[in-house]
C-alpha cells in the first residue's frame, strides 16, 4: 500500500459501503422471514398434486432456502468489509500518531512516489541520531506492510467468498476479516504439509494436519484452497502414501490408530471442497475423475478410484461430481469385469495392497463400497446412478432373461439390477478377519436414499418432496427383485434395515397395491402426492415377508405402518374433508378397510417374523420386539408434519381438512401403545411359540386399529364414535386372514412348516 494513500485516505467511501451492506442485510433478513414464514411454510400446507407436488414444491423450498444463504453472505461481506474498514482506520492512527512523535524528536517523514523517506532535520539533530531514523522508519514501515496485509486478504477473502458459487448464494459464515484470511492461510499451511515427501511427514505434521482439517472441515473457503492448493493428483498421492508402511514409516508406528479420524475429516474438507463452483474447483473434479481408472504413480499400484472413494465416505459431495465420478467409475469397472462376467480383478485386495480404509470395515480396494457410502448422503445423484445403464441389450455380455416364448435373451442391466443382482463382489476382510459386509450395506444405504429423497439412516420432514417418478420405479424394482429371488436380501440380512425404511416411506403404495382396487376410490383410501409405485400384490406380499424375517426390517415397517394408520383414520373421519377427497360416504366402510389394509400390512411381516424364529435362521422373538422399542427415537420428530410422515407424503387435505389441530395425535396415541407393547414383550417374548407370536400379533393389530378409530371419532366428535371400534375389528380381523391366505398362495415356497406347540 501506498504511504500516502494510507495517510491521506478519505474512509467516507468504505463507511457508506459497510452502511448499505448493513441495510442490505436488515432488508435480505425481511424478505428471508417472508420467504420462510409466507412461501415456505404455505407451499408445505398446500394440496399439491401431480406435477406441482414433486417440482413447484420443492423449488419453492429452495428458491426461500437461497433467502438465508443471501443473508449468510450478505452478512459475511459486510464484516469483512467493517473488519477491514476498521483496521485501515486504525493504521492510518498508527501513521499520523508516528510521523507526530517524529516531529518531536526533530525528524522528517517525505513522500517519494509510493514510498517515503525519513530523515533529519537539517537545523536540528534527532536526540538518537540514526537509530531515531531508522527506528521510525521501521515502524512506519511496519504499519504499511500491516495496512498492505489487510487490503490484500480481504481482497482475497471477498473474492473467495463470491467465486464460491456461480448462481445462488453461499452459506459460507464468516463473523470478521481475520476469520476469512485465517482459512485462506491455514488452507495453504496445511496443503503443504500434505505436500511433504511421506517419509519426511512428522508426528506433529500429522497432528497438525488431523486437528487443522477437523476444525476447517466445513469451512467453504478453507476446503476450496486446501484441495485446490493440494491438487488432484497430490490429494490422493497423500493418501496413498500416508497408508504406505514403507514410506510413511515414522507417522504410521505413532499415529496409525489416529489415520480413521484422518480419513473422515479429510473426506469432510474434500466434500465441502466440491460444492464450490470456481473454475479451480471445476478442474480439481474433472482431472479427480478423468484419473480414476489409472494408477496414481509409478511405484503404486493403486488407482484414483481405489484412493478417492475412500475419501468420500463422509459428507455431501456435489451431486454432478458424483454423477460423473459413477459414470466412470461403471466405466472402469466393466472394463476390469468383462461387462460383469467375472469379478473386477482390479479391485480385489492382495496381500500386500495398502489399507486405503481405516474405518476397519474392508480394505478400501473395492472403490465402489466408498462411492456408494458417498451416494447414501446424496439423494438425486444416488437416484440417477441406480436408474443409469450398466449394459445394453446390443452390448457384448452374458446376462440373459426369457422373453414371452421362453427363449433365452440378452437383458438390458441398469446399475441397479447389477449391483444388487448380478455383481461378483470382490472377497474382502474386516479388521477382525472376518467377510466383509460394507459393500452390500453401503449398497442398501444408497438404495434408501436413492428411493425416499433424502439422506439415508435419517427420517423425512416436511420439506422431504414427494417421491418422483424415478424414485418410484427404482422402489419398483426393488420389490419385484426380493420377490423374484428373496435370498437376495435373506443371504445379507443386514440390509433390511435400510428396505424396511425404504418400505415405510411407500406404504401408501403398497396399500393401495394390497387392495387389488384398478378402477374404485381406493387412490381415495391411500391418496399420494407424486408419482405412484406401481407394486404387484404377489411381489408386495413376498417382499414384506422377507424383510419381516429380520428384526430391523420387521420394527421399520410396523412402525411405520401403524403411524400411517393413525394419521390416515384421523383424516378421514375429519368431517372437514372435502367430498371429492372421501374415499366413501359410509365412514364404516371407510374405517374397515383402512384396518383391513394395515393388518394385511401388519399381518404379513408377523409371517416373516415366524418364518425368522421357526425357519433356518432361528432368531430369538426378543430381538424383533426391541427392534421395535428402539424405533422409538427415530420416530421422537417425525408424527404430525403431515399425513403419513415417515412413510410418505401425500397431498395435504384441502384449508379447513386439518384446522382442527389433531393431526398427528392419533398416531402418536397409536405408537406409544405399540412402544408399550414393545417393551414388554422384550421381557415376555423370548420363550412363546409361533403360534402364540401369530395370535399376538393378530391381537395387537385388531387393538391398535380399535384405539385408532376411537382416538379420531372422539376428536373429531363424530357421530359414530361408540361404532368406529367394531368396524376397526372387523376390518383388522380380515386383514390378517387376508395376510395368511396371501402368504400362503403367493409365498408359499418361502416358508417352513411350524411344528406343532
Amino acid at each position: 500500500m501506498d504511504f500516502d494513500a494510507l495517510y491521506s485516505a478519505n474512509f467516507k467511501l468504505l463507511d457508506d459501503t459497510v452502511s448499505d451492506w448493513t441495510s442490505m442485510v436488515t432488508k435480505l433478513e425481511d424478505l428471508k422471514k417472508d420467504a420462510e414464514d409466507g412461501l415456505h411454510k404455505q407451499a408445505n400446507k398446500a394440496n399439491w398434486a401431480g406435477y406441482n407436488a414433486t417440482v413447484s414444491r420443492e423449488f419453492i423450498g429452495k428458491t426461500a432456502g437461497e433467502f438465508g444463504d443471501a443473508v449468510t453472505q450478505a452478512t459475511s461481506i459486510r464484516n469483512i468489509m467493517r473488519d477491514t474498514r476498521d483496521e485501515l482506520k486504525t493504521q492510518q492512527r498508527l501513521l499520523q500518531e508516528a510521523i507526530e512523535r517524529g516531529r518531536g524528536k526533530n525528524l522528517t517523514v517525505t513522500v517519494n512516489g509510493g514510498g517515503f523517506t525519513v530523515r533529519e532535520n537539517p537545523d536540528q539533530k534527532a536526540p538518537g541520531g540514526q537509530t531515531d531514523v531508522d527506528a521510525l522508519r521501521d515502524e512506519l514501515q511496519g504499519i504499511l506492510n500491516k495496512a498492505t496485509e489487510i487490503d490484500s486478504t480481504a481482497s482475497t477473502s471477498l473474492k473467495a467468498l463470491v467465486d464460491l458459487k456461480d448462481q445462488g448464494f453461499s452459506d459460507a459464515r464468516y463473523g470478521s476479516r481475520d476469520e476469512a484470511a485465517n482459512a485462506v492461510k491455514e488452507a495453504e499451511r496445511l496443503a503443504a504439509l500434505a505436500r511433504k515427501k511421506p517419509e519426511d511427514l512428522t508426528v506433529a505434521d500429522f497432528d497438525a494436519l488431523r486437528s487443522g482439517l477437523e476444525k476447517y472441515s466445513g469451512d467453504e473457503i478453507f476446503a476450496e484452497h486446501f484441495a485446490t492448493s493440494l491438487g488432484p493428483k497430490g490429494t490422493l498421492n497423500f493418501w496413498a502414501d500416508i497408508n504406505n508402511p514403507h514410506v510413511a514409516y515414522k507417522v504410521g508406528s505413532e499415529r496409525v490408530d489416529q489415520y480413521d479420524d484422518l480419513q473422515k475429516h479429510l473426506s469432510l474438507t474434500l466434500a465441502t471442497a466440491s460444492q464450490a463452483d470456481t473454475p479451480e474447483m471445476s478442474r480439481w473434479k474433472s482431472d479427480m475423475v478423468g484419473m480414476g481408472d489409472q494408477p496414481i504413480s509409478r511405484n503404486s499400484t493403486s488407482m484414483g478410484f481405489q484412493v478417492m472413494s475412500n475419501l468420500m465416505r463422509w459428507g455431501d459431495y456435489d451431486d454432478q461430481f458424483l454423477k460423473s465420478y459413477g459414470t466412470e467409475l461403471i466405466r472402469a469397472e466393466k472394463k476390469f469385469s468383462d461387462n460383469g462376467r467375472h469379478v473386477a480383478l482390479a479391485w480385489q485386495p492382495m496381500g500386500m495392497d495398502p489399507y486405503l480404509s481405516r474405518t476397519g470395515t474392508d480394505s478400501g480396494s473395492d472403490p465402489m463400497v466408498g462411492f456408494l457410502k458417498a451416494l447414501s448422503n446424496s439423494p438425486d445423484a444416488a437416484t440417477d446412478f441406480f436408474n443409469d445403464p450398466f449394459v445394453s441389450k446390443d452390448e457384448d455380455h452374458e446376462f440373459t432373461t426369457k422373453d414371452k416364448d421362453g427363449k433365452e435373451v440378452k437383458r438390458e442391466l441398469s446399475n441397479f439390477d447389477y449391483l444388487f443382482e448380478e455383481r461378483d463382489w470382490p472377497i474382502d476382510r474386516d479388521s477382525e478377519g472376518k467377510d466383509s459386509i460394507e459393500g452390500r450395506n453401503n449398497l442398501a444405504l444408497a438404495l434408501e436414499a436413492a428411493t425416499t429423497g433424502h439422506r439415508a439412516g435419517e427420517m423425512p420432514t416436511a420439506d422431504t418432496p414427494p417421491h418422483t417418478e424415478e424414485q418410484a420405479e427404482l422402489m419398483q424394482s426393488i420389490v419385484a427383485s426380493v420377490s423374484d429371488s428373496p435370498k437376495r436380501l435373506t443371504d445379507h440380512a443386514y440390509m433390511s434395515d435400510s428396505l424396511g425404511q425404504i418400505a415405510s416411506e411407500y406404504l401408501p403404495d403398497i396399500n393401495r397395491a394390497m387392495s387389488d382396487d384398478p378402477h374404485g376410490r381406493t387412490p381415495q383410501l391411500f391418496p399420494i402426492a407424486g408419482s405412484v409405485a406401481d407394486l404387484d400384490h404377489a411381489d408386495i406380499t413376498r417382499f414384506l415377508f422377507t424383510v419381516g424375517q429380520n428384526p430391523d426390517g420387521y420394527a421399520a415397517v410396523e412402525v411405520g405402518q401403524k403411524a400411517y394408520l393413525g394419521s390416515l383414520i384421523d383424516y378421514h373421519t375429519n368431517p372437514d374433508l372435502p367430498a371429492d377427497q372421501r374415499y366413501s360416504s359410509s365412514p364404516q366402510d371407510t374405517i374397515t378397510a383402512l384396518s383391513t389394509k394395515s393388518a394385511e400390512v401388519s399381518g404379513t411381516l408377523a409371517l416373516g417374523r415366524q418364518e425368522a424364529v421357526v425357519g433356518p435362521a432361528a432368531k430369538e422373538a426378543k430381538d424383533f420386539a426391541d427392534s421395535v422399542a428402539q424405533q422409538k427415537n427415530a420416530w421422537s420428530g417425525a408424527v404430525g408434519t403431515g399425513i403419513g410422515v415417515g412413510v410418505s407424503f401425500i397431498a395435504t387435505p384441502a384449508v379447513g381438512a386439518v384446522a382442527s389441530g389433531v393431526a398427528g395425535t392419533v398416531s402418536s396415541l397409536v405408537l406409544e401403545h405399540v412402544f408399550q407393547q414393545a417393551e414388554t414383550d422384550v421381557l415376555n417374548a423370548a420363550g412363546k411359540s409361533s403360534s402364540t407370536l401369530w395370535e399376538d400379533s393378530r391381537e395387537t393389530g385388531i387393538k391398535v386399529s380399535q384405539e385408532a378409530a376411537i382416538a379420531a371419532a372422539k376428536a373429531h366428535e363424530s357421530p359414530y364414535a361408540d361404532e368406529v371400534a367394531n368396524w376397526a375389528r372387523t376390518g383388522a380381523d380380515q386383514g390378517f386372514t387376508d395376510a395368511s391366505v396371501n402368504v400362503d398362495t403367493m409365498a408359499d415356497d418361502l416358508t417352513t412348516e411350524i411344528p406343532a406347540s
